[in-house]
């Protein structure tokens, strides 16, 4: 920790999160960085829990920096204990990769219906094509179609977000070939250049708090703060 930072930081976050933390997050800032599993999000209760552990096993009273949002309750109920939890006030981590909960909700706003997949998705995650690999493993071709059209009927559109250039041409194969079997349900193919803005606001926030500075005068409207004592609860994510 260095030396005028007043509490200790700790990094609990997304694994879809990891490339853009790592290069915003200062080298020492956050000696402690957990980067758990995208798969956790399949089961909320899961994410809960394994949250919930890493959160416990953290020793000394420290500022934690959750790289999450909401995520479909996921993180409903966690206990910040001795510590102080800093949280993205979004529902999920498509507004962190697009750069801000407004450009998430112009997005939203323009096609409801969206499926969006990214490096950390691709790499780490799943896809509406590996989902179905999986169950017709599991239940044969026909079942598993079914449960696929399920799921994903109603969806318009299909979106690579990218940080960069680079970035969208290199994942635009695999993208592409998700593409092509999300046609099924009419779904079209666009990309989408995103921004680094709100992961580093929430870098800002993490290190004001932890040096106990007046606070950015968005902390409040960008993210959730839980002093210690406290709970997450879905009506803190409310805007």
């Amino acid at each position: 920790m260095p030396p005028q930072m007043k509490k200790p930081v700790v990094v609990i976050a997304c694994k879809v999160l990891q490339d853009v933390l790592e290069q915003l997050l200062p080298g020492d800032l956050a000696p402690v960085r957990i980067f758990l599993d995208y798969g956790l999000h399949d089961v909320p209760d899961d994410l809960t829990s394994t949250v919930q552990s890493a959160v416990d096993r953290i020793e000394e009273p420290s500022l934690v920096m959750l790289g999450y949002g909401l995520c479909g309750n996921g993180l409903q109920g966690i206990r910040s204990g001795d510590h102080t939890l800093v949280i993205p006030r979004t529902d999920d981590c498509i507004a962190l990769l697009l750069g801000s909960y407004q450009a998430y909700l112009q997005e939203f706003r323009s096609v409801p219906g969206t499926y969006y997949l990214t490096k950390g998705w691709l790499e780490s995650g799943s896809d509406p094509l590996k989902e179905y690999h999986e169950y017709e493993l599991q239940y044969g071709a026909e079942k598993a179609m079914w449960i696929m059209d399920m799921q994903y009927q109603n969806y318009e559109r299909l979106s690579l977000v990218a940080r960069s250039q680079d970035e969208l041409e290199e994942y635009r194969p695999k993208t592409r070939e998700v593409a092509a079997f999300c046609e099924r349900w009419g779904m079209r193919y666009e990309e989408l250049l995103g921004s680094d803005e709100y992961v580093s606001r929430l870098v800002k926030a993490t290190v004001a708090l932890s040096n106990e500075d007046d606070a950015p005068d968005w902390l409040d409207t960008e993210f959730v703060v839980v002093l210690p004592g406290g709970e997450i609860r879905q009506e803190m994510f409310m805007r």
